[in-house]
């Protein structure tokens, strides 16, 4: 897996005071898309041993919230396993902690993939620049879901979070 960048103390990308790996790596091209930089896979640096200690040490924080994947998208194929890993690490030693993930897929598509019972949020859905709106919590344009995973897997339908 490759990334762009590491952000902390964001309070941008979901609640409270967060981590954000920016991983590279995304088929959807939105239009409109706030980081198309991000896009190639092979853009960006390899993710190493150093890059994850780094996400922990922020982690170690009493103040920080959680972690966000974003992007490009966590989901592309080829950041898929190594997401997944991670994010498992996370709620291991960080069971507190919460896991938010954007992606362009949808819920539908993505539900049953091993990572989903890792995260606590998930935004789905592609970007779509003609039905903007930045009065939006957490999301671009309103076709996009802020998804309470937990709530959802149990109940077996969509939960948005409140």
């Amino acid at each position: 897996m490759r990334y762009h960048n590491i952000t902390k103390d964001d309070m941008l990308n979901g609640d409270g005071l967060r981590v954000v790996l920016w991983v590279a790596g995304c088929s959807h091209h939105c239009k409109g898309c706030q980081n198309p930089s991000t896009w190639d896979p092979n853009g960006g640096i390899p993710f190493e041993a150093k890059d994850e200690a780094e996400i922990f040490s922020q982690l170690d924080h009493s103040y920080i919230e959680g972690i966000t994947f974003s992007g490009g998208d966590p989901l592309y194929e080829e950041n898929r396993e190594e997401i997944t890993r991670l994010a498992k690490e996370i709620k291991k030693r960080y069971p507190e902690k919460t896991i938010w993930l954007y992606t362009g897929y949808l819920w539908e598509d993505i539900r049953r993939l091993e990572i989903v019972k890792y995260l606590d949020v998930l935004v789905d859905g592609r970007f779509n620049l003609e039905t903007r709106d930045v009065s939006l919590k957490w999301k671009g344009s309103p076709n996009q879901r802020v998804i309470d995973v937990p709530k959802s897997l149990n109940l077996g339908l969509v939960v948005l979070h409140a």
